[in-house]
Order: structure tokens, then C-alpha cells, then sequence
């Protein structure tokens, strides 16, 4: 078990969203504010570590033949336990993300982490591993929301801070309403997507680059 190089891959060289390309119909969706990329974030980072450990737990007993029903199960019940933890102690939360908490179930960064590697992993390892892919997914997360709702609406902190209104940074009339809209969403992904792929190609490159002259 290479913790370091979990936490590598989950926020980096493996990230859910921008590199495994996993579960952006909710961060299109809901980065508007930050209130919302934060509990989205912490949210599914739970269901992740919860899910694989049971997973990893239970990987010798699941038949092979119906392990993906077995699996929704098991994330479908972290999934309902979450979601009646937020509607009870944050409804605001609850109302801003909608349908998205109940859709988890279907996140397919969690079910592609419970098929991928709880199933082959130990118990430790998956729930590493759960904390790392959930730490990478929240971290665009709130760099989308960042972006989104500073640019789109001049504020930083929405639901947060403030009494909820965020901190104003951009004067009214100003910011870009546009980036908080659909488009927006897929414009400020699509650039930071762009710009990882970049980053790993130019990493590695510059890896063979010191190797060849090693040698």
C-alpha cells in the first residue's frame, strides 16, 4: 500500500474529473456556489470511503455475477443515509443540490472505484483510496465554484459567508453572468481539463527527457 502515491493519482495523475473524466454531470450542475462544491465534495468523499470499505470487506463473499447490484446496494444505502443527514442538519444544502445527493447513487466515480479497486483491495487501502479520489473530486469542486461564482457573479463564499451572500468582489454589473449558467459550467471545466492534460504530457515529457539523459 503506497499511501503517497494514492494521494498522488487521486489528486493529480488519476483525478476523477479531469483526468478519468468521471461524474461531471454534478459538477456542471451545481458549482455555482461555494456552499454547494464543499457539501457536494464532503458528501460524496463519505459515500467513497464508506462504500469501499464495505466493498473491500465483503469482496470475497459478492458472486461475481451480480457484484455491480451488489455494489449499488451498498452505495445506494450510504447514499440514503447522507441525504437524510443533510436534510435534517443543513436544509438549505438539501434544497440548493436537489436531485444530485440521491443521484450518487449512480456517480459512476464511485461505483468505478468500488469495481476498479475495493473489489481487489484490503480494507485499508480502499478506504485510502476512497479518501484520496474524494479529495481530488472535491478540489475541482471548489476550484469550479471559485471560478464560477466570481466571475459570474462577482462574489466569493456564496451560502457561506456573509449571511449567504458571499463577499462581494467584483462590482454589480460587471461580472460575466454567462459563467454561471450551463455554458459556463462546461467552459470552466473544458479549460481545466485542458490545462492538467498539459501539465501530465509536459511531466512526463520532461521525465523520458531526464531519463534519456541519465542514461
Amino acid at each position: 500500500m503506497n499511501i503517497r502515491k494514492q494521494f498522488k493519482d487521486g489528486l493529480i495523475t488519476q483525478n476523477p474529473v479531469l483526468v478519468q473524466l468521471l461524474g461531471m454531470c454534478s459538477v456542471l450542475a451545481i458549482t455555482t456556489t461555494l456552499f454547494n462544491g464543499i457539501g457536494m465534495g464532503v458528501s460524496v468523499t463519505v459515500i467513497l470511503i464508506c462504500s469501499n470499505v464495505v466493498i473491500s470487506l465483503l469482496r470475497k463473499v459478492i458472486p461475481q455475477n451480480i457484484r455491480i447490484a451488489a455494489y449499488i446496494v451498498v452505495i445506494a444505502g450510504f447514499v440514503t443515509m447522507v441525504d437524510l443527514l443533510i436534510q435534517a442538519f443543513l436544509p438549505d444544502l438539501s434544497d440548493s443540490l436537489g436531485v444530485f445527493i440521491p443521484l450518487i447513487v449512480v456517480n459512476c466515480i464511485i461505483l468505478g472505484r468500488a469495481e476498479a479497486f475495493a473489489s481487489k483491495n484490503s480494507i485499508a487501502a480502499s478506504a485510502i483510496d476512497g479518501l484520496a479520489q474524494g479529495i481530488g473530486y472535491t478540489v475541482v469542486l471548489i476550484i469550479m465554484c471559485v471560478i464560477r461564482e466570481l466571475l459570474g457573479n462577482g462574489t466569493f463564499g456564496g451560502g457561506i459567508l456573509n449571511g449567504g451572500l458571499g463577499i462581494r468582489i467584483i462590482p454589480e454589473g460587471y461580472p460575466a453572468m454567462l459563467l454561471v449558467l450551463p455554458f459556463g459550467g462546461f467552459l470552466t471545466l473544458g479549460v481545466l481539463i485542458a490545462f492538467v492534460q498539459w501539465a501530465l504530457k509536459r511531466s512526463e515529457t520532461r521525465g523520458k527527457k531526464t531519463e534519456e539523459v541519465a542514461k
